[in-house]
């Protein structure tokens, strides 16, 4: 074995003659037997072959893209870009040193304000991994506020969403039950909700718009059935820009994603979850806050506080072993939401709204599809009806530079011909002029 003149002084500095002694305790049968690495090269042949190996992926500024299902394709200023970039931020870890962190806690702050303001919430933690894990918490929590050990979820949520549910409950010895939905409406059905509201059963959870794109018009009669139970509502914070937030709608926690603000698709994360709850039940809440107060000048100062995460309190006191954060994703949705405002954050929502409109019912006039497949009102998302096969449709719409939207069939067999298509103010009327004109042709 070859070294370098810097890896020999290093090995003979520890008394050892090659790298395979310095690996002696390990038993041979584990080893990998190396890396096998190619030959070094320059700088630029090494980006030159990277280049090439990147070139064969596809992405949505070069492929036209109506895949949505949680992670959706926005415009990110460049300015959120600029701010993100900046060595303060983008080196930054959990600030457990408020004194030389004051920068990035603030940043952190004005986030969960935001946020809090967007979800009609009193309480934002800072912050989640992702949605899925940060509805896996509000399951928990659930628990925690109300006892029992059944907890309610809707079947028009992701299914990959209720996975990870489903393994924090699995922990917990909690039993997860769906409550259907209306097969008309594409909202919950609240007679099956009704039928399973027994004792044991700590909350439920649903989301608007769910899974479907469909708007929950019910959460009203929801709060209402479910009495003392926790309310759990998953949302996606850009459409809260143009609908009720939650927590006038009487939601207890408030979980989503905020990956629309500021952060790329990036092959699907890392995504940043939201987390906000009341303020009776913060002391229940996973993660940790940021919060404001003053130094013995009276200067605004920033700290971390009610720090329930195991690694601040005893382990039996902790509600949550979530040992990192999104905190960089968490500066670029502050970033974003100050840069485009309420006004350009209610004419972005709104601007979905109009794309979905106009694609879904031209999609319907097509000969052989129906859209959107439930009567309720839409954000940005909703179902196509074929009578053809949705995966021929698929790899054919691939086949013109066209990356369709996500097949149903295999997660939800009743829907039949189904797939989910999203749309947002990226799309132009030419992306659906150019999608509608290759599904014409498909015969």
């Amino acid at each position: 074995m070859e070294h370098s003149k810097c890896s020999l002084e290093m090995l003979q500095e520890l008394g050892l003659k090659s790298v395979d002694e310095l690996f002696a305790d390990i038993p041979k049968s584990v080893r990998s037997g190396g890396l096998r690495l190619p030959e070094g090269m320059s700088e630029i042949d090494l980006k030159r072959s990277l280049e090439t190996m990147l070139s064969s992926n596809r992405h949505a500024e070069s492929m036209l893209n109506f895949l949505g299902a949680g992670i959706y394709h926005h415009y990110i200023p460049s300015a959120v870009k600029m701010i993100t970039g900046r060595s303060e931020f983008i080196t930054s870890y959990t600030p457990y040193q408020p004194e030389i962190s004051q920068g990035m806690l603030q940043a952190l702050f004005e986030y969960q304000s935001y946020i809090a303001e967007l979800t009609g919430m009193d309480v934002v933690n800072s912050s989640m991994y992702d949605a899925s894990t940060a509805l896996g918490e509000a399951v928990l929590m659930s628990t925690r506020i109300s006892g029992g050990d059944t907890f309610l979820l809707s079947r028009a949520i992701s299914p990959e969403r209720r996975r990870v549910a489903e393994l924090y409950a699995k922990g917990a010895d909690i039993r997860l039950v769906d409550v259907d939905f209306d097969r008309a409406s594409g909202s919950v059905d609240l007679n099956d909700l009704t039928s399973k509201l027994k004792d044991g059963v700590s909350g439920f959870y649903f989301e608007t718009p769910n899974f479907f794109g469909v708007i929950e018009s019910q959460a009203r009669e929801i709060r209402g059935l479910l009495d003392k139970r926790t309310m759990v509502v998953g949302v996606n914070p850009m459409s809260l820009a143009i609908l009720r937030p939650p927590g006038d709608l009487g939601a207890d926690i408030v979980i989503g994603d905020a990956q629309v603000f500021g952060a790329p698709m990036s092959f699907g994360g890392p995504t940043i979850g939201l987390f906000g709850c009341r303020p009776e039940h913060v002391r229940k809440m996973p993660g940790r806050i940021i919060g404001m107060t003053t130094d013995i000048e009276g200067r605004a100062a920033y700290c971390m506080t009610l720090q329930t995460r195991e690694q601040h309190i005893r382990r039996s006191k902790a509600t949550s072993n979530i040992c990192t954060n999104e905190a960089l994703l968490a500066v670029a949705a502050a970033a974003y939401l100050s840069v485009v405002g309420r006004t350009g954050l209610r004419e972005i929502a709104a601007t979905n709204v109009r794309n979905m409109q106009s694609l879904s019912s031209r999609i319907d006039s097509i000969s052989g599809f129906g859209a959107p497949l439930f009567k309720g009102a839409h954000f940005n998302e909703f179902i196509v009806r074929s009578d053809r096969d949705p995966f021929q449709i698929h790899k054919t719409l691939l086949t013109q530079g066209i990356h369709g939207g996500l097949v149903l069939a295999n997660m939800f067999p009743e829907l039949g011909n189904s797939t989910l298509y999203a749309t947002t103010e990226m799309h132009t009327k030419e992306d659906h002029d150019r999608l509608l004109g290759a599904l014409e042709g498909i015969r």
